[in-house]
């Protein structure tokens, strides 16, 4: 075969199967790296990616596949995170992950966690996923009571998975609202931020008493 029939059968190739091959790879890779590092917002991220997949993808199928994908990266996102966390505690030296860890929850926080934790057991972990600022302090609270990996797996994936769909119907109604999907990733990106970041904002600015 030539290079210009090699050419000819890849333009053959529909620009959704190849957008496709390349964004769901990229969004789980995206999601559990923000599960490791609070620099991807990927509460924003997952909600965009269901805007794009609602237009331009056969619905459901498109959405529900981002959802499936990003609940599947941030629990393998959260259990590297916990197995890394884990090998601080035992360690005598400690890692830079666990005091990573620390370095991300607030004494108060942390406290409150642990109270959650000793009263509803690794249920609480559903709930801090959706809260602002909530899973580290649990997950931090899990590894000082020495939850056992399986344990918390068990917690933490209804968790991931609330968390997906919760961002995906933020995506949907983007997409709802809006015929152009920029329009719908613009509304999307909006409420999820607000969503993770405007409760932290307003502790921050309302007067202490």
């Amino acid at each position: 075969m030539t290079w210009r029939e090699l050419a000819a059968a890849a333009g053959q190739v529909p620009p959704e199967s190849t957008q496709q091959a390349v964004g769901y790879p990229a969004l789980f890779l995206l999601v559990a790296l923000g599960a490791l590092v609070p620099v991807i917002p990927t509460g924003a991220l997952v909600s965009s990616a269901a805007v794009v997949a609602f237009h331009h993808q056969s619905p459901p199928y498109g959405v529900l596949l981002v959802f499936a994908v990003s609940a599947l990266a941030a629990f393998t996102g959260d259990m590297t995170l916990y197995w890394l966390g884990q090998r601080g505690v035992r360690s005598r030296g400690g890692s830079r992950w666990l005091e990573a860890l620390r370095g991300r929850a607030t004494p108060e926080r942390l406290e409150q966690a642990r109270t959650r934790l000793d009263e509803h057991g690794v249920l609480v972990l559903v709930l801090s996923r959706l809260v602002p600022a909530g899973r580290i302090p649990v997950m931090l609270a899990c590894l000082l009571a020495q939850l056992p990996l399986r344990r918390f797996a068990r917690g933490d994936a209804p968790a991931c998975l609330a968390w997906a769909a919760t961002y995906a119907l933020i995506g949907i109604l983007g997409g709802t609202l809006f015929a152009e999907p920029w329009k719908g990733v613009a509304l999307a990106v909006g409420l999820a931020l607000a969503l993770s970041a405007g409760p932290s904002l307003w502790r921050r600015l309302r007067p202490r008493p």
